[in-house]
């Protein structure tokens, strides 16, 4: 049975990319090599849209979440974060790890946060350093106001704002420099179409300035030492080699694309996905503004997630993500980052239908395959 992959990370990746990646490796202390580094390190400030460096390490996203914090910040600093489910979780996680004081905001699973609830805890506390939140929280496939905490943050010389961008950067519009976002991660296993094992960072001047002071250790991760190789269009230790040559072919594919297409491309499979859904009777379990990046689907309470999830699997060769934690049981999480399109699409939807309808869920059979096709159907 052929395998389809729609969950949000890792996720499918084009075929010529792998074609690209398949080639004999090359070594990276090369003319070659830098070359193509200097090509990436370019794509990666359109995507960004930066004019900073975006510096890429051999880890996954967790590796850049936790360089973003060593890399900024001193023993015994007080930090806000925005708890909104699992990776929101992680953050207070690493900063507890490295001595920090964390002042947690928890958000409900399926809501994003207010920005005002951020300026009065930075009004009520003055000694916080950062601020640190998901652009799109992966776990229950809500976005938050990253645009609208920048500018909070940005008034401010004494506190940077650090997004964990990860299922962000590529996915919808998060204008760095313009935001004035401090610190923002990447993965390769997200919207870049790659395979696990890349991350990447970009920093702003404030947040670079931060730095000369931060006293965490670092070592591997340490941000100078992989700024001064990169402007040298080379790495601090050995890289990654077939990943970046991947990276290089992905972008190129991007930058024909363009950033906005990109964010329509998603912005459109996200809302065909979340209509059909609806057209079905299906329940969002996003309560706010959702995600493109991923649609969570809250699943009939008499059937379960862990029944519809099972016969995607076994009936269709179909992956997707299920809930963790408090959602575990209930919600199933559909991708639409990575080589997904139309018709890939389309075929869940159909699936998802197909399923249900032997599960014995009750539901006017092709209402969902029908909604997506008009929107999938008309141009952009």
């Amino acid at each position: 049975m052929k395998q389809y992959l729609f969950t949000p990370g890792p996720v499918p990746v084009p075929s010529e990319v792998l074609i690209e990646m398949a080639k004999p490796i090359i070594h990276h202390r090369t003319a070659e090599f830098e070359e193509i580094f200097a090509e990436v390190r370019e794509g990666l400030k359109y995507i960004y849209n930066t004019k900073q460096e975006v510096l890429i390490l051999a880890a996954s996203g967790t590796g850049a979440m936790e360089a973003s914090v060593v890399n900024t910040l001193c023993r015994g600093d007080k930090v806000l974060v925005v708890n909104s489910g699992k990776f929101g979780e992680r953050w207070g996680k690493i900063c507890r790890a490295y001595g920090l004081e964390v002042n947690e905001i928890m958000v409900e699973w399926g809501r994003e946060i207010d920005p005002s609830v951020i300026e009065k805890a930075l009004n009520d506390d003055p000694s916080i350093k950062a601020v640190l939140t998901q652009a799109s929280e992966t776990s229950t496939g809500v976005k938050h106001p990253i645009k609208e905490i920048s500018e909070i943050t940005s008034k401010r010389d004494d506190v940077i704002h650090i997004v964990d961008g990860i299922t962000g950067v590529g996915v919808f519009e998060i204008a760095f420099d313009e935001w004035g976002v401090d610190v923002l991660v990447g993965g390769s296993q997200k919207a870049f179409m790659l395979p696990p094992g890349l991350s990447f960072a970009a920093m702003s001047e404030k947040a670079w300035k931060f730095y000369e002071t931060s006293d965490l250790p670092k070592f591997y991760f340490d941000f100078k030492p992989a700024l001064k190789n990169a402007e040298k269009n080379t790495t601090t230790f050995t890289p990654a080699v077939t990943l970046i040559i991947g990276l290089a072919a992905v972008l190129k594919r991007f930058k024909e694309e363009g950033r906005e297409n990109m964010h329509k491309r998603h912005s459109r499979l996200a809302l065909a996905t979340r209509e059909a859904m609806a057209a079905i009777g299906l329940e969002p379990f996003v309560l706010d503004t959702p995600s493109s990046a991923l649609t969570i689907v809250t699943a009939p309470p008499e059937i379960g997630a862990g029944k519809v999830i099972a016969g995607l699997r076994d009936e269709f060769g179909i992956t997707v993500a299920g809930g963790q934690d408090q959602a575990k049981g209930k919600i199933f999480r559909i991708s639409h980052i990575g080589d997904i399109g139309k018709t890939d699409t389309l075929s869940i939807i159909a699936a998802i239908e197909s399923v249900l309808n032997q599960l014995g869920y009750e539901f006017n059979f092709g209402a969902a395959t029908k909604k997506a096709s008009e929107i999938l159907g008309t141009k952009l």
